[in-house]
């Protein structure tokens, strides 16, 4: 996505440590490099034989006799500059002349001859050091620039937008040369004569001419030429089309006062009940305060037969309730931590090793189903548990039956389970954890909960901000985090929702089939269990309450689709649709997509 404004020299400088994919990223933000790979060497492949390469296929030697002008020798790079670049520039530090200096720097398509200095052939362009001409597509050369010889710096700039070219030396601009330039041009430099040395900068060290300055300035005429779109709307059409996609958006995301006012404002009217709105806007704000629970029961409340006719929505939901469980937000496990004591072991402290969420897995042995205490075949994997037989006969039965995760985080969790007794010396409550079977069938929604949805949830942190405050956390912001608020009830609630979440998922696996979003979403969820910090583990982005707002939006969607109205609102069609064109602009060779970003324009 194209920034805002360009960088100064000065950033450039400032900047030169960085990486340098940090660099070109800086450079060149609206190209996609999966698509479009930019130039970052010049290609061992792609070149004649006379040509040598070395640091890093940076710089390029010469190893022919050099006679005449048949010894001629050329190199292209790796790759076409992108159309996404908007304006690419590179520029080549002259190491040594040689014997002659009989050196080209420019442009060239795939397939011309590389016998030859860039600029002599159809499709070749070039600046040479010996005459200071330039070359269109030519043998015969036009004046251009000064010469150039050992330890000048020549630059290169290529502009998509209008297709023209120029050339720096030393940092100044020399002035536009070539026009009309074809698409798919890579840069592509010759020598003729022995002893000629030259090296590449592709943008991964600062350059020496001020090229963010340059492209400043045309996405400044970028944006103007936006802006300026003549639009003709004598009768209104668009004004209130415009009005009709804001006040939609508005009614989406449950902005029930702001949608209400613009209403009344423009003219609108909604085609929701203005209660269901205040419904869903009272739904959201329990999913983005964590209250999971409450979220689920008000659904199952205010919507009958939605969840139950859509069960792998209701498994994503229950996904998060456990996680906000963990977190201690859940109003299942909040009230028991509020009423209980922060930990249920004597004299220890909160930041002690033994608070592991490991070592919190006390709860009655249930291996049957979610509502019997009994033991049942169906329930095939267990947690083992391996230390001290000398506990007493209630210590025995609080051993648990959790199943908890695939494969891979049983492994995590093994791991963790056994550095807790290396460094503790405590195998009283230690687990292995093994493998358990997961449930399916993919959905959208399931699809948009885990990040794989192209959906955007525009809210942002919006309705975040509309949700109180002491909502969001249990404990103060001095105290260490624990799991479920650091209560032992709490705790084996959320050990006795797992269970149901996993009985749930075995009898989703078996009345639909294998699902691999679901599997991964309980293995998640599960693998919090693994480490003593859920929070600063490699999967406590899930704890984030960032993580809450696209199963919000999915929540939010389904309801609305219930009712016969899009699941989305018409502005992020909109969004959507003018994103893509920026893509397909790119694919057709049309510069200024670079300098057009519609992120942009939403800022």
């Amino acid at each position: 996505m194209a920034t805002t404004s360009g960088c100064s020299s000065s950033d450039s400088s400032s900047s030169s440590s960085n990486d340098p994919d940090d660099r070109l990223k800086r450079l060149y933000p609206a190209v996609n490099e999966e698509e479009t790979p930019l130039p970052r060497s010049w290609s061992p492949k792609d070149k004649y034989n006379y040509i040598g390469l070395s640091h890093n296929n940076l710089r390029v030697h010469y190893k022919g006799v050099g006679k005449t002008h048949k010894d001629a020798a050329s190199v292209r790079a790796t790759h076409p500059i992108p159309a996404s670049c908007g304006i690419y520039y590179f520029e080549v530090k002259i190491i040594s002349k040689g014997r002659d200096g009989y050196m080209g720097i420019g442009l060239s398509t795939h397939g011309v001859n590389m016998n030859r200095l860039p600029g002599w052939d159809k499709h070749s362009y070039g600046y040479h050091g010996d005459d200071g001409n330039s070359f269109c597509s030519s043998g015969t050369g036009e004046p251009y620039g000064p010469t150039f010889t050992t330890g000048d710096v020549i630059g290169c700039c290529m502009n998509l937008i209008d297709n023209t070219c120029f050339y720096t030396k030393n940092g100044i601009n020399l002035g536009t040369t070539f026009t009309d330039l074809p698409s798919n041009l890579y840069p592509t430099v010759g020598l003729q004569t022995p002893g000629e040395v030259l090296e590449a900068n592709f943008g991964q060290t600062p350059f020496m001419f001020d090229i963010e300055d340059y492209m400043k300035e045309w996405r400044m005429k970028t944006s103007l030429t936006v802006h300026r779109f003549p639009v003709s709307d004598k009768k209104g059409e668009w004004q209130t089309t415009l009005q009709r996609i804001v006040s939609s958006y508005l009614v989406h995301y449950g902005y029930c006062s702001t949608a209400e006012a613009f209403a009344k404002s423009t003219g609108q009217s909604f085609e929701e009940d203005i209660t269901s709105i205040r419904n869903r806007q009272r739904i959201q704000k329990l999913v983005l305060a964590g209250r999971m629970g409450e979220a689920i029961e008000t659904t199952q409340q205010l919507y009958p037969g939605l969840l139950e006719h859509s069960s792998n929505l209701l498994f994503m939901l229950k996904c998060r309730q456990f996680i906000e469980m963990v977190n201690g937000t859940d109003s299942e496990v909040r009230g028991a931590a509020i009423r209980s004591p922060r930990s249920q072991h004597s004299g220890s402290n909160r930041s002690s090793p033994s608070m592991s969420p490991v070592h919190h897995l006390h709860s009655p042995r249930i291996s049957g189903g979610t509502n019997s205490g009994s033991s049942s075949p169906s329930r095939s994997k267990i947690v083992k548990g391996h230390g001290s037989q000398s506990q007493s006969s209630q210590s025995h039965s609080n051993q648990t039956d959790l199943q908890m995760i695939s494969e891979e985080s049983m492994n995590v969790a093994n791991a963790k389970v056994l550095n807790n007794v290396a460094m503790n010396g405590d195998t009283t409550d230690s687990r292995l954890i093994e493998d358990v079977e997961m449930s399916d069938g993919v959905t959208e929604e399931n699809s948009i909960a885990n990040g794989n949805s192209d959906g955007h949830y525009m809210n942002g942190n919006n309705h975040a901000c509309e949700v109180e405050d002491d909502m969001m956390e249990v404990d103060g912001p001095s105290q260490k985090r624990q799991l479920c608020g650091g209560s032992q009830v709490a705790v084996e609630k959320m050990l006795q929702f797992g269970r149901e979440l996993q009985a749930m998922s075995l009898h989703l696996r078996r009345e639909c089939g294998k699902n691999e979003t679901n599997k991964k979403a309980l293995q998640d969820a599960f693998s919090l269990l693994a480490y003593s910090d859920p929070w600063n583990s490699p999967v406590g982005y899930q704890l984030d309450p960032v993580q809450r707002e696209p199963v919000c939006a999915a929540l939010n969607s389904a309801i609305l689709e219930s009712y016969g109205l899009p699941k989305k609102p018409p502005l992020e069609l909109v969004i959507a649709q003018a994103t893509q064109c920026m893509k397909l602009m790119s694919k057709a060779g049309i510069g200024s997509c670079a300098f057009a970003s519609v992120s942009d324009y939403l800022h």
